[in-house]
């Protein structure tokens, strides 16, 4: 008698589709930047060439981590370990402000939410403006731009890295460039301000340039 033998219909393969993490991920040299701020990430891209770097708003992240740190490396640190959470990849972080020494340091840690009242965030016109006005008739304008980095490329692999660049508070806005605190901060013992620099002027001698050089020596040592 002859058998017929049934087999079985081929396993059909089963696609799956990447998660938009996953890709962002393996999208050559990225670092996930631990901010919402698009200009933080414009001035990332210029003094780290070669590095791709992503927001988490980029990936639908929801991120926005209560920052009670009690210094700039504090926050930074807490950022940092926020998102690798998030991203289980390298991550890059900053934590940065301008600390004034006529008004005690301030805002310093608090640069950002500066004169926040009722929950509102100020812009950043009104914040420097608010400042100008503190510092009405002050004769020690010294000031300093602070920048505090952490780059953690596993949660047992962190360097730190904080810089700064020192200044003076102007007595009025001036320049079209940057962004946040820039119009009234002097550079050094110059006439202009951080905002009437060019970006190439600006991330040589800026806080966060001086760090994020630091960091490309340790990203390429890396490669």
């Amino acid at each position: 008698m002859c058998h017929l033998l049934h087999q079985a219909p081929p396993a059909k393969a089963v696609l799956t589709t990447p998660s938009l993490l996953a890709i962002l991920n393996y999208m050559g040299k990225t670092i996930w930047f631990a901010s919402s701020n698009s200009h933080k990430k414009a001035e990332m891209e210029r003094l780290l060439p070669g590095t791709i770097i992503r927001l988490p708003k980029e990936a639908g992240l929801d991120f926005d981590p209560v920052e009670d740190g009690e210094s700039f490396i504090d926050n930074a640190l807490l950022k940092a370990r926020a998102l690798y959470e998030l991203v289980k990849a390298p991550v890059l972080a900053d934590d940065s402000g301008l600390c004034v020494d006529a008004l005690s340091g301030r805002p310093g840690i608090h640069t950002a939410r500066y004169g926040c009242e009722d929950g509102r965030k100020l812009t950043s016109q009104e914040q420097y403006t608010l400042l100008l006005k503190e510092m009405e008739g002050v004769q020690d304008r010294s000031a300093r731009f602070v920048s505090a980095c952490v780059l953690m490329l596993s949660p047992s692999r962190i360097h730190i890295i904080q810089e700064s660049v020192e200044g003076r508070i102007a007595t009025a806005p001036a320049g079209l460039h940057g962004f946040g605190y820039d119009p009234i901060f002097l550079v050094g013992g110059g006439g202009r301000s951080m905002a009437q620099l060019s970006d190439e002027e600006k991330d040589d001698v800026s806080h966060r340039g001086r760090a994020m050089r630091r960091i490309g020596l340790l990203l390429k040592e890396e490669e």
